[in-house]
Formats: C-alpha cells, sequence, structure tokens
C-alpha cells in the first residue's frame, strides 16, 4: 500500500481486475471496495471530487472553525496525481491510511501533508502554514505561549535530532511516536 498509487481512473464502473488492484491496494476487501464506490459515486457522480466538494464536505465535521486552509493541505494530499481531482482510487487509499489502525502509516501519512514542497522534510515554515490551519479549523487562540510559531519552536527542539532545521520523515514519526501531546497535535488519528 505504501508508495503505489492506484492506477483506477474509472469513475462510473469498475472492472473485477480494478476492484482487486484496489482491495490489494487498500486491505479492504472486493466487497468493501464495491460499497466505497456505490457510496462514492452517489456524493460524485462525475467519478471525482473537486477542492470545492471537498471543502464543503470536510467543514460540515468542523461547523465552529474555518477549514478552508487545512482541507487545502489534506486535498492536496490525497491528489496524488496532482490533477485537481480525487478519483475514487485516491480516495479509497486515503481511506484507507486514514481508518488503518498502523499509526506509524497514519504519521507517515501526516508527514506527507506537512511536506508542502514535498522535499522530503518539513521546514518550520512549512509546520507554521499547517499549525495555522489546524489552529483555525480547531478555533484555537493564536497568541503567547500557545502561538503557532512557539509550537512549531516546540516540536523542532524535541523532533529535530540533529538540528538541520528541517525534520526528516524518520524524526516527524518517532517524535510523535515518543510523544503522547505532539502526536494527538499533529496527528490526531494516529493515536
Amino acid at each position: 500500500m505504501g508508495n503505489k498509487e492506484a492506477r483506477v481512473k474509472r469513475g462510473k464502473a469498475l472492472s473485477d481486475a480494478d476492484v482487486t488492484e484496489l482491495s490489494n491496494l487498500s486491505g479492504f476487501t472486493p466487497q468493501q471496495v464495491r460499497e466505497w464506490h456505490s457510496g462514492f459515486l452517489k456524493d460524485c457522480p462525475s467519478g471525482k471530487l473537486n477542492k470545492k466538494k471537498f471543502i464543503e464536505v470536510y467543514k460540515q465535521f468542523y461547523p465552529t472553525g474555518k477549514a478552508e486552509k487545512f482541507c487545502e493541505y489534506v486535498f492536496r494530499t490525497f491528489d496524488t496525481d496532482g490533477s485537481s481531482n480525487i478519483d475514487f482510487g485516491e480516495f479509497l487509499i486515503a481511506i484507507s491510511i486514514t481508518a488503518q489502525q498502523d499509526p506509524r502509516k497514519k504519521l507517515e501519512w501526516a508527514f506527507s501533508m506537512y511536506d508542502i514542497d514535498r522535499n522530503g522534510y518539513i521546514e518550520k515554515k512549512e509546520m507554521k502554514k499547517i499549525m495555522d490551519a489546524i489552529y483555525d479549523l480547531l478555533g484555537e487562540e493564536k497568541k503567547g505561549s500557545n502561538s503557532p510559531e512557539m509550537k512549531v519552536d516546540q516540536i523542532f527542539s524535541k523532533m529535530d535530532i540533529n538540528s538541520d532545521q528541517k525534520l526528516s520523515k524518520d524524526e516527524f514519526v518517532s517524535g510523535c511516536l515518543q510523544d503522547d501531546y505532539l502526536r494527538k497535535l499533529l496527528a490526531p488519528s494516529a493515536s
């Protein structure tokens, strides 16, 4: 499942080969793949989920916060082919990652969301952008010791083991696995 990408781009119908491929990539049974596909097509009859619809749906889970910025990062991470749409294959793989029990896999996915420029590292400026978006999403106060800047400094002081001012995937995942507070803050679904 890791770095492989679903090649299924069809929206309307899935062949048996498509179902088998998606089942192998996602870990869902063939029956679950078909059920997810049916639900996806009800919400997205075109077989594509665009950013606007994604944000609209996601905002329902956070009615008191400002979800737009955070949704942009989540959407970019799900849209693995950069098409500005999430097709069913991308959707199913994303669901399988966020639904599974392995915290390491969830943290690796969170890392890919935080690595905005996709250079394999999280720099402070990237972490600050994500923290701003998380604070907006949750309606958190951004002042004093609770400011995103202060939180980013605290995170880097704990996780940046080699002091190079950027976090590798290993530093991020290990840091989150060793610190419940950071794991809940940075990847709440990985707890």
